[in-house]
């Protein structure tokens, strides 16, 4: 998925860098280069397409149409997944086993989520840096928000906690300790940094938002500790039970929570947008560095121009995103039945399997980047998406949620919570002197490991237990 940190404006990939010396910005402007901001994780995925069939077609409109077609479904590295999106159709349809339409679903969504990002920068190059910044801001992560919404409509409350969760995990600790481990390795002789105050914002944001998952945890047990006991006149035991025992309070501060989350990502957005200005430079840099951000093979006017029209782009888009939503109702429909067949738990489906294949072109993306010694670009993919995730995409589930009267709350339960904290933290320490190598980034990929072992150990409850007790609670209600 597209990232708000590495693409969409000037302004924007300048800041990411550390707000750009005036050299480096008058470069940008005189010289039609590539440059950081023109650099996308989708873009490795890309391969160029042959287009000398196609212009011998007389008719105007049908060149157009083929022209589209071939840049939307052949111009990936990942169109030989695209036919798991009709297999995983007529695999439900035919009444086929769940665990076949499951693993269909997980293989089409790879290429479709990188198409979304695609389509989100061509559109991005019609409607101007400022408009593309905030539509990868909102769509960067569409896969992950689409499955949570669903499985919201399903009252599957714990596979939308545990996707959510597991993307962030991913994020911190699979991709970014990947990327810094084989770059690591990959740039033995080279001295590797990166702009430290990149991630020290994306770090102070996520413990914003691990703040606003541990307070209604923490409140539940404070208001179940605080639940006392008394014997009435016939001397039988009675509980008092608190104003939080049916979760209100919890509810109540979740929301308040999401609503702080949002705005502070919004402050995000602008900070990000429009201070570029007022951002200090950055200490300098090596030329050999500075040049090597600029070196790739890619000509100067595939990266300037959009391939496909604006109108066409939006079409695909729509397309694109009901396709991700058909596959994706189908995957939380199937995730028990999976789960039961391959003999694993539900909790590490969700936190392990989903993300890594649902995000797996923007994984690759980030660990390239890393092999060419382009960290900063890295860390806006691994703590962008993250960020992304823990400050838009929860808070924006849960007031759907109860948009749709449905009650989900931000306790996501103490293991899940404990695991969340401890990688924002092993992260943040990680990148604080702004340098890497790869023992970094295999102390990353081990924490990562030691997550999954523990998930993929853990007896999490039933899915469908779930969602008859949280029926039974709402009909009580």
């Amino acid at each position: 998925m597209s990232l708000i940190s590495t693409e969409s404006s000037p302004s924007l990939s300048l800041i990411e860098n550390g707000g750009g010396s005036e050299r480096r910005t008058a470069e940008l402007s005189r010289s039609n280069r590539r440059t950081v901001q023109n650099l996308s994780a989708t873009s490795l995925m890309r391969k160029r397409s042959d287009l000398k069939l196609i212009s011998r077609v007389r008719w105007e409109f049908m060149k157009r149409m083929l022209t589209n077609l071939q840049e939307v479904l052949l111009g990936t590295k990942l169109f030989l997944l695209f036919p798991a999106v009709p297999l995983a159709v007529v695999a439900h349809r035919y009444g086929y086993p769940r665990a076949w339409v499951f693993a269909l679903s997980l293989l089409g969504l790879i290429p479709l989520a990188e198409r979304i990002s695609f389509l989100t920068e061509q559109i991005a190059f019609h409607t101007g840096p400022t408009v593309g910044g905030l539509m990868n801001a909102t769509c960067g992560n569409a896969t992950e928000m689409i499955i949570a919404i669903l499985a919201v409509g399903q009252r599957k409350m714990r596979i939308v906690k545990l996707s959510l969760l597991g993307s962030i995990l991913s994020n911190l600790l699979l991709v970014l300790g990947t990327s810094l481990f084989f770059g690591g390795l990959s740039n033995l002789r080279k001295h590797q940094s990166f702009d430290r105050r990149q991630g020290e914002m994306n770090c102070i944001l996520l413990f914003l938002a691990l703040l606003c998952h541990t307070l209604p945890m923490m409140l539940r047990f404070a208001t179940e500790a605080a639940g006392g006991t008394a014997t009435n006149a016939t001397n039988v035991l009675v509980v008092h039970p608190t104003r939080s025992e049916d979760g209100s309070d919890v509810l109540v501060l979740s929301r308040a929570s999401s609503f702080l989350m949002l705005f502070a990502y919004l402050a995000f957005l602008i900070f990000h947008l429009f201070s570029s200005r007022i951002t200090p430079p950055p200490p300098p840099q090596r030329e050999e560095e500075e040049d090597d951000v600029y070196d790739d093979n890619v000509s100067d006017k595939e990266e300037e121009e959009a391939v496909i029209g604006m109108w066409s782009a939006i079409l695909w888009l729509i397309t694109m995103t009901l396709l991700v939503a058909l596959l994706s109702d189908y995957l939380v429909s199937t995730i028990q039945d999976a789960a039961d067949s391959w003999g694993l738990s539900v909790a590490f489906i969700g936190i392990i399997l989903l993300p890594i294949v649902g995000n797996a072109a923007e994984h690759a993306g980030a660990v390239i980047f890393a092999f060419r010694n382009k960290l900063d670009i890295t860390l806006g993919i691994a703590l962008g998406s993250a960020t992304q995730i823990a400050l838009f995409v929860v808070p924006v589930t849960v007031l759907v949620a109860w948009a749709m009267g449905i009650e989900m709350d931000l306790n996501f339960n103490l293991l899940e919570t404990a695991c969340l904290a401890l990688s924002i933290l092993v992260t943040s320490f990680t990148l604080q002197d702004g340098t890497s190598n790869y023992m970094k980034g295999l102390v990353l990929l081990l924490c990562y490991i030691v997550i999954a072992v523990c998930f993929f150990v853990c007896n999490s409850p039933s899915v469908a237990a779930e969602t008859i007790t949280t029926y039974h609670t709402l009909t009580e209600r």
